[in-house]
């Protein structure tokens, strides 16, 4: 029972070879390659025994007008004479004439009757005809003459047939080769891709079964498949950072959010258990609902980000105008600066016309505003400033006067739930630059953190988006 199914796997092999990319290149390859090799064949042909033939034709050609003009110059007579002159200097043996009357009768030539082949004036043939009692092949042309006359001119063709015998067999053998060296070629250029495809086939493989950390090794050839790996191990890197990301956001979503709902819950419990009057017990409860409005404002900010990670945003994108949205922005935390003691500088054209989504790019100004009001001192400056830079450029800088963020910070300011030393005793979720960053990257551009003013004590941070406005 074994049999058949061995057979069957057999056959399901080969299919799966016929099918493959290889196999298709490899006969490609056998293709061209037979392709040219019967090309070049033509070629030899055309030069060799092409060209004997058609010299043949123009000796048949050049003498058959001499022994017309023979014919205008002197009749039958004259054409007899001037065939015994060709024939006497014939030293190769190579000539065919025959010249009839109108009743058939031979006057003269070296062939005994006129050939069948022949019958139709004017007409080139090729036909078998005994000359001095031995067949020999030959290549025949009929002129017509005036009173019913007929002249056969023709040359020996046994040197082009043994040519063209020859140059057959060559060719046939050199055929033969030629299929046997495609074979090979074909055989050796699918084993050269397999070679190669086989270190992506193993770690697309690896990747499948779990192992994220593999990467398609690179050889020093640097060719398209090379370039084939390296797109496929920045693909993997991406996917990694992703995956490391998701986890991340995992992990801090459990980290983050776990405390407010435990905190939730047992400020409820506690306020059922002992809570003196109505009162107490609808303070706890307003409480309580104020801590899930922040747990619901961390997953909205963190559906907004994915929104804007993935493009989903960008079927809103709509000419509008950069500066109107600045000024939105800062009348609103113009009054919360003031109201803090602290002075807002704003400075933009009149017009910025972008293209994009309005409502993204004002989230992503207010998130900036905010930080910046949140970590600038009583009395301190915060300068929100827009621009046009170069053709199809936006840039928006938000500077405060705050302590500003470190290197190492900086590079991780925009991950989910990432919060520096100084602001850990501050409000908020650690998503805001994270929306910023995704808010710049679905508008062409990038978030650019750095100081405000280098080299102080505290150099404050200057938030910068720089974005295309044509988006």
């Amino acid at each position: 029972m074994a049999a058949p199914a061995e057979e069957m796997g057999g056959w399901r092999d080969i299919g799966a070879y016929l099918k493959s990319a290889g196999f298709r290149f490899a006969v490609l390859f056998a293709v061209l390659f037979l392709a040219a090799i019967l090309g070049f064949a033509l070629m030899l042909w055309w030069g060799t025994a092409g060209t004997l033939s058609r010299q043949i034709d123009d000796s048949i050609r050049a003498d058959a007008i001499g022994l017309q003009e023979a014919w205008r110059g002197g009749g039958a007579s004259a054409v007899k004479e001037a065939i015994g002159e060709r024939l006497a200097v014939d030293i190769d043996d190579h000539a065919i004439y025959l010249l009839v009357d109108n009743t058939g009768q031979r006057l003269g030539g070296n062939l005994d009757r006129w050939p069948g082949a022949a019958d139709a004036p004017g007409s080139w043939s090729a036909d078998t005809v005994r000359r001095d009692g031995v067949a020999v092949p030959a290549r025949l042309h009929h002129v017509p003459l005036d009173q019913g006359h007929r002249l056969l001119v023709g040359r020996d063709a046994t040197d082009r047939e043994k040519l063209r015998a020859l140059l057959s067999e060559a060719l046939l053998w050199s055929f033969a080769v030629a299929v046997a060296f495609a074979l090979a070629g074909a055989a050796a250029l699918r084993r050269a891709l397999a070679d190669r495809l086989r270190a992506a086939s193993l770690t697309a493989g690896a990747i499948a079964a779990g192992d994220l950390s593999r990467r398609v090794p690179l050889s020093t050839q640097r060719d398209e498949f090379d370039q084939l790996g390296e797109s496929m191990n920045a693909m993997l890197d991406r996917i990694d950072q992703l995956m490391a990301g998701i986890k991340g956001v995992s992990d801090s979503i459990a980290h983050d959010l776990r405390t407010p709902i435990a905190r939730a819950r047992m400020r409820l419990e506690n306020a059922l258990l002992s809570a003196p009057d109505e009162e107490s017990l609808r303070a706890a409860m307003e409480t309580t609902v104020s801590d899930l409005d922040g747990i619901s404002r961390v997953f909205q900010a963190l559906l907004r980000i994915a929104e804007a990670e993935a493009g989903a945003r960008r079927a809103a994108f709509a000419p509008f105008d950069l500066a109107t949205v600045l000024t939105d922005a800062a009348e609103v935390y113009g009054a919360l600066a003031e109201e803090r003691g602290q002075h807002l500088e704003t400075n933009w054209p009149e017009k910025l016309h972008m293209v994009g989504d309005r409502d993204m790019m004002l989230q992503a100004i207010a998130n900036l505003l905010d930080n910046a009001v949140k970590f600038t001192p009583e009395g301190g400056t915060i300068r929100l400033s827009a621009s046009a830079p170069a053709r199809g450029k936006r840039e928006i800088s938000v500077r405060d006067e705050g302590p500003g963020l470190a290197a190492e910070d900086r590079a991780r300011a925009g991950e989910r739930f990432f919060r520096a030393d100084p602001s850990r005793a501050l409000p908020g979720s650690g998503l805001g630059l994270s929306l910023v960053k995704a808010v710049a990257a679905l508008h062409g551009g990038e978030l650019r953190l750095g100081d405000a003013k280098a080299g102080a004590e505290k150099p404050g941070l200057e938030a910068k988006l720089v974005l295309s406005s044509r988006a």
